[in-house]
């Protein structure tokens, strides 16, 4: 009896160093893969300015009823970020605090804009906490930008020229348009096309 015990003993050791040295080997595994896997970007769409493209100053409305200009040419101004939002878009609920830190901590002009009830984008800003952002709220910006899903940014530069843009839904997609744009690249998918046809 004291055999078999010593027997599964020992067995059991076995096993559990068989499944130490599998856990180790799995986790490098993991870490090349990690290494292997793309960035991802914000997802671009054909519609609207093309990256590179100058845009025309778009009379809009803020929400406070302030008539303002959104796009073109803003001498002196920093980066500018479009936000396109909704209060009926989860994710755009979930985004709008990394885009505030994102705003902030890459010091760019954080511009709000949406398309729908008043009320509601109004609770929209007041739970959010935007009251200290520009908030356009009508149709204007979003066709001429043809966004046709939600959340979506825009990265401006001074002179109103398109630097990057895209469908965001992370905090990785927000930083891709900065990423983009200090690259020269349309977006970082044209990038990683780029490294592939080079590859190949």
């Amino acid at each position: 009896m004291l055999t078999t015990l010593i027997v599964a003993q020992v067995l059991s050791w076995i096993v559990i160093l068989a499944l130490g040295l599998a856990l180790l080997a799995l986790a490098r595994q993991v870490g090349v893969l990690h290494m292997r896997v793309a960035p991802a970007g914000a997802l671009t769409t054909a519609g609207g300015p093309s990256v590179g493209s100058t845009t025309k100053a778009i009379e809009a409305t803020t929400i406070d009823g302030a008539h303002v200009h959104v796009g073109g040419p803003a001498p002196g101004a920093a980066l500018r970020l479009l936000m396109f939002v909704s209060p009926s878009c989860p994710l755009c609920k979930n985004l709008i605090p990394m885009a505030k830190s994102f705003a902030r901590d890459e010091r760019v002009q954080l511009i709000f804009v949406g398309d729908d009830d008043l009320a509601a984008q109004r609770a929209m800003i007041e739970k959010q906490g935007l009251n200290g952002y520009q908030f356009i709220n009508g149709p204007e910006v979003g066709q001429a930008y043809e966004v046709g899903k939600l959340p979506y940014a825009a990265l401006l530069d001074a002179d109103g020229v398109v630097l990057s843009k895209g469908l965001v839904n992370s905090r990785e997609h927000l930083e891709s348009l900065i990423v983009a744009h200090e690259m020269g690249v349309r977006s970082v998918q044209d990038y990683i096309k780029g490294i592939t046809a080079e590859v190949a």
